[in-house]
């Protein structure tokens, strides 16, 4: 039986330190507005979706820096932030939006959440787990930093996939017990049908394999990635969007799963280069949809969640083919260790 969304990526275009929040909001809610015209089911917005890219930045002023953050609790009724999430219940519309999280103990995290526009409620939060960059800034006026480390603490929610509720016409299925399950697999008449398996990372995290893998092994159908990467950075790493764009069909078709990934892009404060490569990829690890400009841009396309069971059921089918007797560095070990000289 098909399993048909139709999704997509709200790419951003540049996004200046001086920028009007509400200005940037009208931006957003403009993306979502056309995505209603074309009657999308959910849409992902990017990595600190309501302002400029702070952690570039170096920030003297503890009251300046606290502009950027948001309190959890405050999306939803904040009118820097909460019109975006009344559109999106008003037409009905699930989104995925990045923001910079500060908890009440005063913890920073980088963050993204899901609004599910049936329940008219977030359902699930992730914490960016891979911060890149550097705790203080380099000693070259000239360099582009990356103060993640100085900002945000690593998230400590780990990768768990959850449901989506209502996103497929009929979703609900009868299930039967089994006796003598562990439940550490589920029953495979089980996988693939219900409410659609979904999974959230940031920017950095698509470059580890291992979040992908986990969220695999819940069974996830769909992950969801948002992100703002400077093209080039002599400090760091040089990057450009193909590059980007070939973690992501990798990684879909290893885990045999669809990605979405979305952009923060363009030429920030006339100095910042950002990369922009929005993309919807398919479990074979082709592209369905990508961007054809750094500014804003919504990239859309139909997929059939049903794709993903070619790949699970035979070539990845982890039950069958997985050993993990072998992978115990993996978790084990951190840094790189090579054998001895001869």
């Amino acid at each position: 039986m098909p399993r048909i969304l139709k999704v997509a990526a709200a790419q951003v275009g540049a996004v200046h330190r001086d920028a009007d929040r509400q200005e940037t909001l009208f931006r957003l809610i403009s993306l979502l507005d056309q995505a209603a015209s074309q009657k999308v089911q959910l849409v992902l917005y990017p990595e600190c979706t309501f302002t400029t890219f702070f952690p570039r930045h170096l920030f003297t002023s503890q009251s300046e820096l606290d502009t950027y953050f948001e309190h959890n609790d405050d999306l939803l009724s904040s009118p820097s932030t909460a019109p975006l999430f009344q559109k999106a219940a008003e037409y009905g519309i699930d989104i995925s939006v990045g923001f910079a999280e500060r908890t009440e103990d005063g913890t920073g995290y980088n963050t993204c959440i899901y609004f599910s526009a049936s329940q008219g409620k977030i359902i699930n939060k992730y914490r960016k787990v891979h911060l890149p960059g550097t705790v203080e800034p380099f000693s070259d006026p000239e360099a582009v930093n990356q103060l993640e480390k100085r900002y945000f603490t690593p998230g400590n929610l780990g990768f768990p996939a959850f449901r989506a509720p209502n996103l497929l016409p009929s979703s609900s299925i009868t299930t039967k017990q089994s006796s003598g399950t562990t439940g550490l697999v589920e029953r495979k008449e089980e996988q693939g049908k219900g409410d659609p398996v979904l999974g959230m990372m940031i920017c950095n995290d698509r470059r580890w394999p291992e979040v992908w893998r986990s969220y695999a092994l819940q069974g996830a159908e769909l992950l969801l990635l948002g992100y703002n990467t400077v093209a080039h950075n002599e400090q760091l790493i040089r990057r450009n969007q193909q590059t980007g764009k070939l973690v992501q069909q990798s990684n879909s078709y290893m885990n045999s799963l669809f990605s979405i990934s979305a952009a923060r892009c363009g030429l920030d404060d006339n100095h910042y280069n950002l990369i922009s490569g929005s993309a919807i990829i398919n479990p074979e690890g082709h592209v369905l949809a990508e961007s054809t400009t750094k500014d804003d841009e919504l990239v859309v396309a139909e997929i059939d969640l049903e794709e993903c069971r070619q790949g699970r059921e035979k070539t990845f089918d982890f039950g069958r083919h997985r050993r993990t007797e072998a992978y115990a560095r993996i978790v084990d070990q951190v840094g790189v260790v090579e054998p001895e000289l001869l």
